[in-house]
This record gives C-alpha cells, structure tokens and sequence, in this order.
C-alpha cells in the first residue's frame, strides 16, 4: 500500500472507527463536562486538537531522537562521559511518561496564554476544563500509540513524524466530532421530558451509550480502504508490467 493510502486509514481510523471518546472512552472528563452547549464543545475540540498535535510532534521528537534504544542523541550524549560498545544499551524509554506528561502541559499552558489574549470569552467559558487539558488522557493515549509504532518495531514499520502528526490531529477532530454532537443532543435534552430518575448524568451517559453503539458503524471501513488501496496498486503494478513487456517486443 502507498503512502497515502496508509496515512488515510491512519486518519479515517483515529477520527471515526476508533475513536478515541467514544472506541476506547479516554478523554471522558472533558467530554461529559463541556458537552453543555455547541460554541463551548466545539472550543474544547479545537483546544485539544492543537495540544495533541503539537505534543504528539514534539514527543515523536523526543522519542525518535533522545528516548529509543540506540536513539542518537542519547548515544551522543552517552559516548561524553563513557564508552558504548552497543548503542542499542543505551535505552531511555523509561522516561517517556515524565517526558510526555511535560511536553502536553507545556502545550496546554501556551493555549491557555494564547486563548485568555485573543479569545477571552472562550477563555472564560471553558473555565477550569482549560487547564484540565493537561490531565485529559486523550492526548497522553496518543502519545503513547505514537511511541508504540517507534519503539521496539522494524525501520519499515517505524511511524515517521507525518504519519504520527495525521494520527494525532485526526484524533482531535474525532474527539471534537463526538463532543459536539453529544453537545447538540445535550441542548435538545434540555427541552425534553426526561424522567426525573434519569436527568443530568443518568441521562447523559445513556447517550453517550448510544453513541458508542453508533459509532460501531463504522468497524471494518479500514479493511474495506485497505482492499481497496491493495487493489488499485496491484493494477498500477500489472499495468505497468505490460507496458514493460510490450517496450520489450518492441525491441524485439
């Protein structure tokens, strides 16, 4: 399969067949407490969609070059202060929690500057949920997917800063999808008649149920896609096999 073909079940994958909220239900607090109102959710889903993208860039870096086994930098920086025989010992992955955990408050803590500069009202919407970015496993999930196609896997199947950065946005854009339909429901809820038993987060986790099982939809679009790449390669591939054998008796 192409490059992007693969880039685009990376996306298609992240964003709508496993969805991170609603396919393994991390980035749950967010996603239940600013889901009152549409403008609110839909800030929420913007915020967090930067932060992981730019914590999942900087944490592929981090990973890449300084946390593997045998990463460069931290061979470099090894071979300063004593002999290394293999440069596959030297192995800094233990650190990688520390090293995201930082990287994504730091990202949280640059929105939050530029959010209370040029959109003080957002700023003042999303209240405390703002800085609870940082905490929202969401983001630390796809650091760690990140870190897991880098770490311990072939150079041919190492994810490069592209496909990790697709993966990371698009995860984002799922996490908004989710946040804002259930924001939509949650404002149509409000003109219901819902049993007393039922109101406020009885109510909103049976949505929130329903749209899992929704979402379920769309399980097994990817090796559809798949097939679909697969095939069209192998006829670019057979096409140009004949062109070949036809230059060939034309040789002839």
């Amino acid at each position: 399969m192409d490059t992007i073909g693969s880039l685009v079940l990376v996306a298609i994958g992240a964003a709508l067949i496993n969805n991170y909220v609603l396919h393994y239900f991390v980035g749950i607090c967010p996603f239940l407490g600013v889901s009152r109102r549409v403008d609110t959710a839909f800030g929420m889903g913007c915020a967090v969609t930067f932060v992981i993208s730019i914590a999942a860039a900087l944490s592929w870096m981090f990973t890449y070059f300084i946390l593997q086994p045998g990463a460069p930098l931290a061979v470099a920086a090894a071979k300063l202060f004593m002999t290394v025989e293999n440069p596959r010992s030297v192995d800094l992955s233990v650190l990688s929690y520390i090293v995201y955990i930082f990287v994504i408050a730091s990202s949280v803590q640059f929105v939050e500057m530029y959010l209370r500069r040029f959109f003080p009202s957002l700023y003042k919407a999303l209240g405390v949920f703002l800085p609870l970015i940082t905490t929202n496993c969401a983001i630390l999930f796809a650091c760690l997917y990140i870190m897991k196609n880098v770490v311990g896997v072939g150079p041919a199947e190492q994810w490069g800063l592209v496909k990790s950065l697709v993966l990371a946005f698009f995860a984002g854009i799922g996490f908004t999808i989710a946040i804002v339909i259930m924001a939509g429901i949650r404002e149509e809820l409000d003109h219901a008649d819902v049993p007393e038993p039922l109101k406020g987060p009885g109510i909103t986790l049976i949505v929130a149920g329903i749209l899992a099982l929704a979402f379920l939809g769309f399980t097994g679009m990817d090796r559809k896609l798949e097939t679909v790449f697969k095939g069209e390669q192998t006829q670019t591939t057979i096409q140009a096999d004949n062109v070949s054998v036809e230059l060939m008796k034309d040789k002839k």
